[in-house]
């Protein structure tokens, strides 16, 4: 995907403005409605394999390596906390914001140390005793799958208002979920970023046509 062909990019103030409408809903909500024990269960999941032994921080030690040390970090859809709690261990200061307010509850809990905020990735504004820029904003987890195809882009928009000048965003998700790798490059250039560099896995694997995962490291274009 060429982004100088998708046309002018309008200024990230203007374009969080056409995104503060009210968002459709998520997959994710849709799931919690359909199951209220949806994020109890999510929560316990990973209690339980963390418990197990299971490694469950692969994507938070990318981050950490790719921050300057005491950097500033925001985790887009932190869900439970493993990863922002992981990097407030590092020395970084943390912000995580997720929808589900239970999920929040459990990161609290368990991962104490970041500023947890309950928003819509979408439309979310942070409010004014957070830093209001980052060196790294990261979105694990399969989020971008979970988002409602409107509120795709105005995510995005979001992640890039967050980012610092020189500050970059990391986003993984999976083949499969609704949302096609070129529709994401798309939506991302759109939305003010550049694809500095793109993985198959948060390890650093080369990514090619038939990867079956995204890990795309962008920057503000």
């Amino acid at each position: 995907m060429d982004p100088s062909k998708l046309g002018p990019i309008a200024p990230i103030g203007a374009r969080l403005a056409a995104a503060a409408a009210r968002a459709p809903r998520s997959k994710w909500a849709d799931a919690t409605e359909a199951n209220p024990n949806h994020s109890a269960w999510y929560v316990q999941r990973f209690r339980d394999l963390a418990a197990s032994g299971a490694d469950l921080v692969g994507e938070a030690r990318l981050i950490d390596a790719m921050a300057p040390r005491g950097a500033t970090v925001l985790d887009a859809g932190c869900g439970p906390g493993r990863h922002a709690g992981y990097l407030h261990e590092r020395g970084h200061t943390v912000v995580g914001v997720d929808l589900d307010p239970v999920l929040i509850e459990a990161a609290e809990e368990d991962f104490p140390g970041p500023r947890y905020l309950v928003g819509d990735l979408a439309t979310f504004t942070l409010p004014p005793d957070v830093p209001q820029e980052y060196d790294l904003v990261f979105s694990a987890g399969n989020v971008m799958g979970f988002l409602h195809p409107d509120t795709r882009r105005p995510a995005l928009v979001s992640i890039a208002s967050w980012l610092a000048p020189q500050g970059r965003a990391v986003i993984g998700f999976g083949a499969g979920r609704g949302y096609a790798f070129d529709d994401f490059f798309a939506d991302a250039a759109a939305s003010g970023m550049s694809v500095d560099d793109a993985f198959s896995t948060w390890d650093l694997r080369p990514y090619g046509p038939d990867a079956t995962f995204l890990v795309a490291v962008l920057s503000r274009a």
